[in-house]
């Protein structure tokens, strides 16, 4: 057989060997998880357990073997009291991919996989060659109309699902937003304000701005330039985390002491047997408490290791505590007198005569005005909600970029500090930059990606490359896990170094929130993934196949790419099988969490935190590369659709599998932190990844159109060229209809539900609120019953607003265990003195120097 027939035919031995290579996986990786997953709760059902008990789940099953039934009969709605609106649409996005393919699976296999196969063949074709788009010869062209009719077909049907999923997407997100729970909170009533001009930088300038809003302004923060306080604020935060260490490291070097202690007197009383057991116990329970000072913990000053002054880690961060609270206290002060944070409903008399009684006198306040003064952004709260989402809305400013940037749904958790005092005019710049660097890396990451590429039509290599020639000599076997397994596994790779760089593009940008740089990191990693997983694989495959005829008869271009290119389906076809066996099967195991959950709890539980951490701190997914590695089989689906007609069927297989993974671990192990939750708006972004992959389909198969030829190089499918260029533009009027009706309602609610929202008043209440002050006392936040919290949080939005962490938040509360010698007490004592707030409570260490927690953190709180 001849290189080329061995190239066509290798098509068949890779997929096969793809597909036995991954099925074994799905196998072996579905009986562990079967066999194990009573015995680790921990990692299989933490939400059995862990949430508060409103957000608890039943064990997944009694039995061990019906697990499958009870993943399959759980309802996926249950994802939004669990994790909320995000990862509802993302297993939503999942089943709408499996009822869009069922249809295209079935049609395409019994009208497609005929047409392509039966009484046709170019060339030398064999294998899955005979089921594609270049199987059909130039005088059975007539069969190109099953392929144009079936594409409508699917794009009609694609619309359909399309129109469908968005309508319940703008229903449930506002449900969701108007929900009591919600809407009640702080966060679902604040506003971002970026880019404000020094003339709007005062309570009174803002108050005056934003009042005539419904309800009017409840409370306006202005972030401040802090300087050196946050880096004071993290110095002080990892002292605490040292202290922590040192204080549990101590405690369990004294009882290793005592234990080698106790062995040493019982051999000693072995030996002289006058000593007494009791007389053992007295000697050494005392005895061996003071730890010697060469055993203390201890550690050396400054970033070089092994360099720098070695102190003792305990004496060291009590101090360090002590004068990092001390300077964060000097800063607060300033703040406070400064007069321009959190706004009340004081005179200006009032505040004035306040800060003449305090230790600073008028003339020490004008001169702490300059010490940390206003960046051009704040925080308003409205006393209703619809007033944040109008205020979203309206133009603020009459001038270009001023205020412009706005945010609702914000959480002080969600904030990226940092980036709030940015000029609008460097912000753009910075957005220029960054885009610029982003396609400067899709260029540069080429070359590897090719490369994957090139493997992946391993035969062709051998051909064109003469010294590589030894590769096809290897058995059948090895050349199937280089073409079929090894690219699928490179790419992956590849891909997993990609969202470290583009988050921190996405940081340089300026983007305020963390929610937003996910948002960002979606849309940058598809492009990376469309460009690179998809088109330039495709390519590079595609003329890799064709790379020998191609130097023989230039001028046959055109032809032999249209018969090439469906080739290099082969790739995808493997990858998707990757991804919905190996993958999903992956997923259900999670060895690595396995493992890691372990190694943690034994090398790195040696503290109570980290007990605490390890146990029940849940995981949790990054939406803007989940979102994407999902998507991109959309693509990859719709691109090959209808020139590779196989791959339908994997590709429902594969997200069915996914989507019963994904409400697995969502109901069951993940916990979204409600804070993190945008209210599903990936889910729209999704949406235009679809319209993405229909582009990318009917743009191929126009191509194909208008490249395929006769012997005599006569194009033989013209008319239907014409009409693939009619359905893109009847797609991109649909797209466009589709932005035009749902964009607007994306993000903020509009006033036809203000009667809906929360806050909205009653007659007489709304006579009281226009007689009541705007602005309520700061002297007391008001605290909303806005639900049940997480099962352990920290103080922030309801104690500390929207103040910075490093202006407003106390020390961390030192844990350190309870031990049975009772040096825990004299370090709490000793920690205290040195004005270290410490605790103990809900944490112990046995004999041996364990570490173990019965509670949680003493600076959480948690309401089941």
């Amino acid at each position: 057989m001849s290189n080329i027939e061995e190239s066509k035919s290798a098509t068949t031995s890779t997929f096969v060997t793809a597909l036995v290579f991954n099925a074994i996986v799905f196998a072996v990786e579905l009986v562990a998880f079967t066999l194990i997953r009573p015995y680790f709760k921990a990692i299989y059902e933490p939400r059995t357990y862990a949430p508060p008990r409103s957000k608890r789940i039943q064990p997944l099953s009694q039995s061990m073997f019906l697990w499958p039934i009870a993943v399959y009969k759980a309802n996926y709605t249950d994802i939004i009291k669990a994790n909320g609106l995000d990862a509802y649409f993302f297993v939503r996005f999942l089943r709408m991919m499996v009822k869009i393919l069922i249809p295209i699976w079935f049609f395409s296999w019994a009208i497609l996989l005929p047409v392509d196969s039966v009484r046709t063949r170019v060339g030398n074709n064999s294998g899955l060659s005979l089921l594609t788009f270049g199987n059909i010869s130039s005088e059975r062209s007539v069969r190109f109309s099953a392929h144009i009719i079936l594409v409508y077909f699917f794009t009609v049907w694609i619309f359909y699902n399309i129109k469908i999923e968005m309508r319940h997407f703008i229903t449930t997100r506002q449900q969701h937003l108007i929900n009591p729970t919600h809407a009640k909170s702080v966060q679902a009533n604040t506003l971002l304000v970026t880019g404000i001009p020094a003339k709007y930088l005062s309570r009174e300038a803002l108050l005056k701005l934003f009042n005539d809003l419904p309800g009017g302004v409840k409370k306006i923060w202005i972030n401040r330039n802090l300087k050196e306080l946050p880096d004071i604020y993290d110095r002080r935060l990892a002292a605490c985390a040292k202290l922590e260490s040192a204080e549990t490291s101590l405690m369990k070097t004294a009882a290793k002491l005592r234990l080698a202690a106790i062995e040493k007197k019982e051999k000693s009383r072995k030996k002289a047997k006058g000593i007494s057991h009791d007389d053992v116990e007295t000697a050494t329970g005392e005895d061996y408490t003071i730890v010697p000072k060469d055993k203390r913990p201890q550690h050396r000053l400054g970033s070089i290791p092994f360099f720098g002054k070695k102190v003792d880690t305990i004496e060291w961060a009590r101090e360090e505590i002590r004068v990092c609270t001390e300077l964060l206290e000097k800063g607060r002060n300033i703040i406070e007198n400064d007069g321009k944070g959190v706004t009340d409903n004081r005179s200006s008399e009032d505040t004035e005569e306040d800060a003449g009684t305090s230790e600073f006198t008028q003339g020490d306040i004008k001169d702490m005005k300059k010490s940390y003064p206003p960046l051009n952004s704040a925080f308003v709260t409205f006393n209703r909600q619809i007033a944040a989402h109008l205020a979203v809305q309206v133009l603020a400013h009459h001038e270009p970029y001023r205020m412009g940037s706005k945010y609702v749904e914000v959480s002080p958790e969600d904030v990226i500090w940092a980036n709030l005092g940015m000029n609008p005019y460097e912000q753009k710049v910075r957005l220029a930059i960054s885009y610029a660097a982003t396609a400067g890396l899709i260029i540069l990451w080429a070359f590897p990606v090719a490369f994957v590429g090139i493997v992946s039509n391993v035969y062709k290599l051998c051909e064109t490359a003469p010294w590589l020639a030894w590769i096809c000599t290897l058995p059948d076997v090895v050349i199937g896990i280089i073409s079929g397994i090894l690219p699928p596994v490179l790419l992956a790779v590849l891909m997993m170094l990609l969202p470290i760089v583009l988050r921190l593009l996405a940081r340089f940008e300026g983007i305020p929130k963390r929610t937003g740089l996910e948002l960002s990191l979606m849309t940058r990693f598809f492009i990376f993934q469309v460009i690179h997983s998809f088109l330039i694989v495709t390519l590079s495959s595609g003329i890799m196949a064709a790379l020998p005829d191609l130097i023989k008869n230039p001028t046959s271009i055109p032809n032999i790419l249209a018969q090439n290119l469906p080739l290099s389906s082969t790739f995808f076809l493997t990858y998707v099988i990757l991804q919905g066996l190996a993958g999903t099967a992956g997923g259900f195991l999670q060895i690595v969490p396995l493992v890691i959950y372990y190694v943690k709890l034994f090398i790195l539980g040696s503290t109570p935190r980290a007990v605490y951490g390890i146990k029940y701190g849940l995981r949790s997914v990054a939406w803007g590369t989940t979102f994407p590695s999902i998507t991109l089989l959309v693509v990859i689906t719709f691109g090959y659709s209808i020139i590779s007609p196989v791959i339908n069927g994997l590709a429902c297989a594969t997200f069915f599998l996914f989507y019963q993974l994904y409400k697995y671990l969502f109901l069951w192990q993940f916990d979204q932190p409600s804070t993190s939750d945008t209210g599903g708006l990936f889910f729209p972004k999704a949406i235009q990844h679809v319209f993405v992959g229909m582009y990318v389909q009917q743009v191929c198969l126009c191509a194909l159109f208008f490249l395929a030829q006769d012997e005599n190089k006569n194009p033989t499918a013209i008319p239907e060229g014409a009409l693939m260029v009619v359905l893109i533009v009847l797609t991109a009027a649909y797209h466009a209809i589709i932005n035009n009706s749902y964009g607007p309602l994306l993000h903020a609610l509009p006033l036809s539900l203000a009667d809906k929202t929360y806050g909205a008043p009653s007659i007489a209440e709304a006579e009281e609120i226009a007689a009541a002050p705007s602005i309520e006392d700061n002297s007391s936040i008001k605290k909303e019953p806005a639900g049940p919290p997480p099962i352990a949080k920290p103080m922030t939005e309801d104690d500390y607003g929207f103040a910075h962490p490093a202006a407003s938040r106390p020390q961390r509360t030192v844990w350190v265990p309870v031990d049975t010698l009772g040096m825990s007490k004299e370090e709490e004592r000793a920690c205290q003195e040195a004005g270290v707030d410490v605790s103990s409570k809900d944490a112990v260490m046995n004999e041996k120097g364990k570490v173990d927690i019965q509670g949680i953190p003493p600076d959480l709180i948690r309401d089941d």
